[in-house]
């Protein structure tokens, strides 16, 4: 099948989060209840436009359709959605600190087919492009093995309140990046 992977678009926003809402809920049971999926859809888990501004967001499509999306980000906000709270939009330094892989998301019947790879080949490139020494990311349990593949390393895991007394479980990844 081909791909096209090209930068999300404002205009995009309405079909990324159904997109991501099927996503999430069809690749991430096996790790999550649905109370803890539904709540992360809330804040934790979603569109951030920032992203989208910053033109590093990007989707991939088959046949006109959108199937994942996933970015990387030169702000300090590790993860979370446009109605996360503690999003900092401040920009990081890249001699100092690490630019952040954010909201990778597969449709599930695309999933392990290599579109995640080539997602994060992309964003790995341009943060490399604008400097950037280190990548760090907080993945999903169910996005550990790509990113490990691709050389992350897992830190501690993180038991992150969603509210409503409700946690789930995250796992802090970084990497060193190569220079060309």
């Amino acid at each position: 099948m081909n791909y096209t992977l090209r930068v999300a678009c404002e205009h995009d926003i309405p079909i990324l989060k159904r997109m991501i809402e099927e996503s999430t809920k069809g690749l991430c049971t096996e790790f999550y209840t649905p109370v803890q999926i539904d709540l992360a859809l809330q804040s934790a888990l979603g569109v951030d436009s920032q992203l989208i501004d910053d033109k590093t967001y990007f989707c991939i499509e088959a046949q006109g359709e959108i199937i994942a999306c996933g970015g990387w980000s030169y702000r300090a906000t590790l993860f979370g959605s446009d109605d996360e709270q503690s999003r900092n939009a401040t920009e990081l330094d890249p001699d100092t600190q690490a630019a952040k892989i954010r909201a990778f998301f597969v449709k599930p019947d695309h999933a392990r087919q290599g579109i995640g790879s080539m997602l994060l080949k992309k964003c790995e490139t341009e943060a490399i492009c604008r400097g950037y020494r280190t990548l760090e990311l907080m993945a999903t349990l169910p996005g550990v093995k790509l990113y490990e593949r691709h050389g992350f390393v897992a830190g501690e895991t993180v038991e992150y309140n969603l509210g409503e007394g409700t946690h789930i479980t995250f796992m802090p990844m970084s990497k060193r990046l190569e220079r060309f």
